[in-house]
């Protein structure tokens, strides 16, 4: 009799699990680190799996970038692309339309290397490049070079080829879905968050793209925490767009080393 009931009780612990929806994935971003620390470690605080997009070459840019990765967070390479307007200030490691090929490859190479862990990259800025087919697919021939990198389009203008040559290139990528601070006023963050949300119920997962101002920070230290109740998972952006989370800090060392963890440690 017990066994009867047993299996009667496990069957319908069973069929729930099946007619249970899988939550909803979002993916948050933060662009635009590398210059300040004390910005950059409240993100890096921030719960949960917020990934890090970290500008090359800037003052605190590989430090940050090991903070994060230690911290468990997904990291990219942030890389500066060249935007429409002339007015905005040159960032270090910017690819620019007047680059040759080899020019590109070097600069590419270059900035990578300042920002350590990075597990793909994302553009900054390119408003004039990203719509440049023969560029694009430079930057895909370089990142499809270097083993596990993919690519998010930030998307700063709808003339964006980007995304449309890297799944020519076959690479791996993904396009932003929501700036979550275009206006950073507190009423308009917490409004595109609910976009983000609204968006990821729709198609089953979902990126935001914020950066670090306070009224952003402020915002998700508060609104993070809800998301699993509300029906919503948080992942890297490396497992939105590869299926996979990516190995961090101890975790990571520990497997490269090919020895068991220790408790303690």
């Amino acid at each position: 009799m017990r066994a009867v009931l047993a299996q009667a009780i496990l069957s319908v612990v069973l069929a729930s699990a099946a007619c249970a929806e899988p939550l909803s994935k979002i993916a948050i971003i933060i662009d635009d680190l590398g210059w300040q620390l004390a910005a950059a470690e409240r993100v890096i605080n921030l719960p949960g799996a917020v990934s890090c997009s970290v500008l090359p070459q800037t003052p605190r840019g590989a430090e940050i970038a090991v903070m994060a990765y230690d911290k468990g967070k997904d990291v990219l390479l942030h890389l500066p692309l060249q935007p429409m307007s002339r007015d905005e200030r040159a960032d270090p490691g910017g690819i620019t339309l007047d680059m040759s090929r080899a020019r590109f490859a070097e600069m590419f190479a270059a900035d990578l290397a300042t920002v350590p862990h990075a597990v793909g990259i994302s553009s900054h800025r390119g408003s004039l490049l990203t719509r440049h087919p023969g560029h694009m697919r430079w930057l895909m021939e370089e990142i499809g070079a270097r083993d596990g990198l993919f690519f998010v389009d930030s998307y700063t203008t709808h003339l964006s080829v980007a995304l449309a040559i890297a799944e020519e290139s076959g690479i791996p990528a993904r396009r932003r879905d929501v700036f979550l601070d275009s206006d950073a006023a507190p009423e308009s963050v917490a409004r595109e968050f609910e976009r983000l949300k609204r968006l990821a119920r729709k198609r089953g997962a979902a990126i935001g793209i914020g950066h670090p101002y306070p009224a952003t920070l402020a915002f998700l230290e508060k609104a993070l925490p809800k998301l699993e109740e509300e029906g919503f998972r948080l992942v890297g952006i490396r497992e939105l767009v590869l299926g996979q989370p990516v190995e961090t800090g101890v975790k990571a060392m520990v497997a490269r080393a090919g020895q068991p963890e220790r408790k303690g440690d």
